[in-house]
C-alpha cells in the first residue's frame, strides 16, 4: 500500500516552524516511516517540477508556513493548493500574517527606502533597489514582486486546518499528524488547538485577583518579575486573556507574558482589538477615585508600540488588515 504523500513549504517567516519538524526528535523518524514526503525544499532537493509533475490532489496534506509577501510564494502556495487534499496552515504567519504582517504599516515603497537606502549599516551610494526584471549580457534575470501587503495563508488559497504557534509545539504537530493519518480529523477550518484562553491553563492563574486593576504598566525589563505572580497584576501587558492555550504555556514558564502567537479562541473576529479592549477594562488609579482624562492619557502613554504590542501575530487578520495606502 503506497504511504500518502506529504509536503512542507515555507513562505514568509523566519525558519521556526520548519526547525518545529526537527524538534519532533525520534518522532521525525515515525513520521518519515508512515509518509512519502514528496516536497520539503528546506531539507531535501525537490523542485517546482516535481510538483508539477503530481497529480491534482495527489498530496494527501501540505503543511505550510508563512505569510504571502511575494509573487513566488503565492504562486507556489496556489499550486500546492492545487495538488493537496489538504491544506495546513502551519504557524502564526500563515494562520494570522505574524511578525511578518507587521509590515501593513508600511508599503514596499517606504520598505525599500528604508532598507537599502537608510539604514546606517547599509552602503548604497547609487540608490539601487531590486528590479524584477533586469538586462544582462545572457539574458534577462527576473526576481518575484514584492507585494504591497502581507497576506495570511486562507486569504490566497482555500485553507483547511490551522496549527497555531510560534512556532507550533512538537507536541500538537505530531497530534495532527496522527489525526491525519488516522483521519481523525475535527471539521474544516479547525484550529488544531484546545479553544480556550491561555489564563484558563496558566500557572499563575491563581494569582490573578477576581478584580483586577492595573494602575502603573511597565515593561519586562523594567522591573524585576515575580516568577510566581500573573503579569497583570504586575503591571505587565500579557495577552493571555485572548489568547489560545495549547501552546505548554512555554513563554509564561520561562517568566516572560504571553504575546498572542496562538491567535484566538473562536468567534474573537479581532485579537487586537479584544487586548485592546481588555487592558482598557483593568485600567484603574489607587483608590475609589475616579479616572480623570490626564490619568487615563499617562496611563496609556505607558505602552510602548500599541499597535505593535496588540497586533504582534495578527494585523494581517484585524479588520484594519493594514495601514491605508494613499
Amino acid at each position: 500500500m503506497d504511504k500518502p504523500k506529504v509536503a512542507f513549504y515555507w513562505c514568509a517567516s523566519c525558519g521556526g516552524c520548519e526547525e518545529t519538524v526537527v524538534d519532533l526528535n525520534e518522532d521525525i523518524l515515525k513520521v518519515a516511516d508512515a509518509v512519502d514526503i514528496v516536497f520539503w525544499p528546506v531539507a531535501l532537493d525537490f523542485k517546482r517540477e516535481d510538483v508539477e509533475a503530481l497529480g491534482d490532489g495527489e498530496i494527501a496534506v501540505s503543511f505550510i508556513n508563512g505569510a504571502i509577501r511575494l509573487e513566488e510564494q503565492e504562486e507556489m502556495v496556489k499550486l500546492l493548493r492545487q495538488k493537496s487534499s489538504l491544506i495546513v496552515a502551519f504557524g502564526s504567519c500563515s494562520h494570522l500574517g505574524g511578525i511578518p504582517g507587521l509590515g501593513n504599516f508600511w508599503t514596499r515603497d517606504t520598505i525599500f527606502q528604508r532598507v537599502y537606502k537608510e539604514v546606517p549599516s547599509v552602503e548604497n551610494p547609487e540608490g539601487t533597489l531590486p528590479q524584477e526584471k533586469t538586462a544582462v549580457d545572457v539574458g534577462e534575470l527576473t526576481l518575484p514582486e514584492f507585494y504591497d501587503t502581507v497576506k495570511t495563508l486562507d486569504q490566497t488559497i482555500p485553507v483547511d486546518y490551522y496549527l497555531p504557534g510560534c512556532p507550533p509545539p512538537p507536541d500538537l504537530v505530531m497530534n495532527a499528524v496522527n489525526a491525519i493519518l488516522k483521519g481523525e480529523l475535527p471539521e474544516k477550518g479547525a484550529v488544531l488547538a484546545p479553544n480556550k484562553a491561555q489564563c484558563d491553563t496558566c500557572p499563575r492563574k491563581d494569582s490573578k485577583p477576581d478584580k483586577l486593576s492595573i494602575t502603573e504598566i511597565k515593561r519586562p525589563w523594567e522591573i524585576k518579575m515575580d516568577p510566581e505572580k500573573c503579569f497583570l497584576v504586575q503591571g505587565i501587558i500579557c495577552l493571555g486573556p485572548v489568547t489560545r492555550s495549547g501552546c505548554g504555556e512555554t513563554c509564561i514558564r520561562a517568566n516572560m507574558p504571553c504575546r498572542g502567537c496562538f491567535g484566538p479562541v473562536d468567534g474573537v473576529v479581532d485579537q487586537g482589538a479584544k487586548g485592546l479592549s481588555m487592558i482598557a477594562s483593568i485600567l484603574g488609579v489607587e483608590g475609589e477615585e475616579q479616572m480623570t482624562e490626564e490619568d487615563t492619557k499617562k496611563l496609556i502613554d505607558q505602552i510602548a508600540d500599541p499597535a505593535g504590542t496588540f497586533y504582534r501575530f495578527s494585523l494581517p487578520t484585524s479588520l484594519l488588515r493594514r495601514r491605508r495606502i494613499e
